[in-house]
């Protein structure tokens, strides 16, 4: 039996990795400033990680919702704590797609509507409501399309007014930050604005923070830095360092029912484990400040690169955009210079996306590599 042919493949097959480092299976060393899609928080097969899912494991991996699981708890005060989001609630699933289903849901089962607002360039999962409010038709299929959504520019306030003013609007959906879509962010002035008027026509505003939170832009979360408070808050990727998790914080005025949502395998013994051992390293490692300290030297050194037009994102989620499609480059550092980075929907822009734990020599080594491709050093 073959595989389903949905990925285009470098020819490189990792087989370990420790911190900010991949071996293939070749033993070639690659930087990774990646993260596997901003999948890795603390670093790879850090011991604090390594030690929480194999004691788990050697105990209990799984069983289901039915029962009693203190670790779930133990994860929803932990995050509160660090976050600052008090009060909210916990719903925990399995993946960034499937967080924002269910805020989706969720939001629609609260008001009693179905149709979503949601913004350009953005990119939401590829599950049913969830591809239907990313802006990509290319995957979104028939049976998708069904979904009722409407698209405006981010940043274009009025244009929000005149969709939510019909009063048929479930929900908003938007990354403070967009990710996938090549690193936009509008305003403190869009974002305060936004949440005004979903307040004003009971819409509810769904912050998708599944590549930004859990301290990937120096604050737990992106929306942070623009003093709102989003009714409901989707987050995976960074939250389990590579073990499959997601979740959603539900702001206490939506009230839960049994059966409104469920899942298998969400927020089991092990990815609990996982999670909360991620917390625990981000918190005692300080790696947000970390993350914040190694962005202001990064954005100092590749403001030196030329052919440089602008510098996107904020902590550890930035872009370098060019004036040129960077194919050639990305594919150049990896078989090159041994770096991973990541691509976007921009095809001029560099994504940068490491685990948090990396250091300034590591940005030295990615600007020093990156001058000798656009042929300055």
């Amino acid at each position: 039996m073959s595989l389903f042919n949905v990925y285009p493949l470098f020819d490189i097959t990792p087989v370990k990795a420790k911190d900010i480092y991949v071996f293939d299976i070749n033993n070639n060393k690659y930087l990774d400033l990646y993260g596997g899609h901003a999948v890795i928080s603390i670093g790879h097969s850090h011991p604090e990680y390594v030690k929480g899912i194999s004691e788990q494991v050697s105990k209990l991996g799984f069983y289901s919702n039915s029962i009693q699981n203190p670790m779930q708890v133990e994860l929803s005060e932990k995050i509160e704590a660090l976050s600052g989001c008090t009060g909210f609630e916990l719903f925990l699933c399995n993946s960034g797609a499937e967080a924002n289903e269910n805020a989706l849901k969720l939001a629609s089962f609260h008001n009693d509507r179905k149709k979503v607002l949601s913004f350009k360039n953005s990119f939401h999962g590829r599950t049913s409501a969830a591809v239907a409010v990313t802006d990509n038709p290319k995957i979104v299929a028939p049976i998708n399309a069904q979904q009722e959504v409407e698209f405006v520019a981010l940043g274009d306030l009025e244009s929000v007014k005149k969709v939510l003013e019909k009063g048929d609007v479930c929900a908003v959906i938007i990354e403070c930050i967009q990710g996938v879509g090549g690193l936009a962010e509008s305003s403190t002035e869009f974002y305060q604005g936004l949440a005004r008027l979903c307040k004003t026509y009971g819409t509810l505003l769904i912050a998708d923070e599944v590549q930004s939170g859990f301290g990937r832009t120096g604050d737990f979360f992106a929306f942070q830095k623009h003093d709102i408070t989003p009714d409901i808050i989707s987050m995976a990727k960074g939250m389990g360092n590579g073990f499959p998790i997601g979740g959603i914080l539900i702001h206490p005025s939506i009230k839960s029912a049994f059966g409104l949502l469920g899942t298998t395998f969400g927020g089991n013994h092990l990815a609990c484990a996982a999670s909360l051992a991620v917390l625990k390293v981000l918190e005692r490692e300080n790696l947000m400040q970390n993350a914040n300290a190694v962005s202001s030297y990064f954005i100092s050194k590749a403001r030196e690169l030329p052919k440089l037009k602008t510098i996107k994102g904020r902590g550890l989620m930035l872009g370098l955009e060019f004036d040129f499609p960077i194919a050639e480059i990305r594919k150049n550092l990896i078989f090159n210079h041994h770096i991973f980075t990541g691509s976007a929907k921009n095809p001029n822009l560099l994504r940068i996306l490491p685990p948090l734990t990396i250091k300034k020599e590591h940005v030295d080594a990615f600007i020093n590599a990156l001058k000798i491709e656009l042929g300055t050093k």
